[in-house]
């Protein structure tokens, strides 16, 4: 049987600007959310997921977040001399993260219900998949306006539309990421190129998630982890 990706990147290098006053003097990981950072949130997900080497990006307010992460087994990837987006970010990361499928986790995000990333691991399938989404729906979806982002068929292939919100969390395969010529670009570029080949796959997480990506959603990540 494969063995499940355990690399794993943490975004937290994006200025945090829907933030408004509270990532003035700090970045967005390091806001808290019922008294601990956001990135600590994320990082206890997955480690317990099964992440074993984690690498984090880093721009905004970088000195910051590489103090905060100083005592933990985190490999900083820097990118201080300009902010290269999802797709940019990864490849830059990739000789930290090592060969193979790859893990990312967004930081601005609370979860209830099973572990997403333990659920990735455990359904990931190589053979089929460029990569693998988690997805929540939508009345599930808290801090989140709008319809969703893909549409799941019954294999659990993805196509853009209605359905489905995307949570921020996948198993990715690189491959081909080398021959995207820019240096600042999304991952949606590789995500548009599995769907022409029928590689993009999701699944449904069980639970609850809150984007906290405004103020006012803070609160709402925090009543969630109270009712956990």
């Amino acid at each position: 049987m494969p063995t499940a990706p355990d690399a794993l990147m943490l975004f937290a290098a994006g200025f945090g600007t829907r933030m408004g006053a509270l990532t003035k003097d700090r970045p967005k990981p390091l806001i808290e959310v019922a008294g601990r950072p956001l990135i600590d949130h994320a990082l206890n997900l997955a480690r317990a997921g099964g992440a074993r080497r984690i690498v984090a990006n880093v721009h905004y307010h970088a000195d910051q977040v590489i103090a905060h992460l100083a005592q933990e087994e985190v490999a900083i990837s820097d990118e201080r001399g300009a902010l290269l987006e999802t797709g940019g970010g990864l490849r830059a990361a990739l000789p930290m993260l090592g060969p193979g499928p790859v893990m990312t986790l967004n930081t601005d995000a609370i979860w209830r219900g099973p572990n997403a990333v333990e659920r990735l691991r455990a359904a990931w399938e190589p053979g089929r998949m460029g990569a693998l989404l988690m997805l929540v729906a939508p009345e599930k979806a808290l801090g989140h306006a709008g319809q969703g982002d893909f549409t799941l068929d019954p294999e659990g292939r993805l196509i853009r539309g209605p359905g489905y919100v995307y949570t921020g969390a996948q198993i990715i395969d690189p491959a081909g990421i080398e021959t995207i010529e820019e240096d600042f670009f999304s991952l949606n570029r590789l995500w548009d190129r599995m769907i022409s080949e029928g590689r993009l796959f999701g699944i449904v997480h069980e639970g609850h998630w809150c984007d906290v990506g405004r103020p006012e959603s803070i609160p709402l990540a925090e009543g969630l982890l109270d009712e956990r």
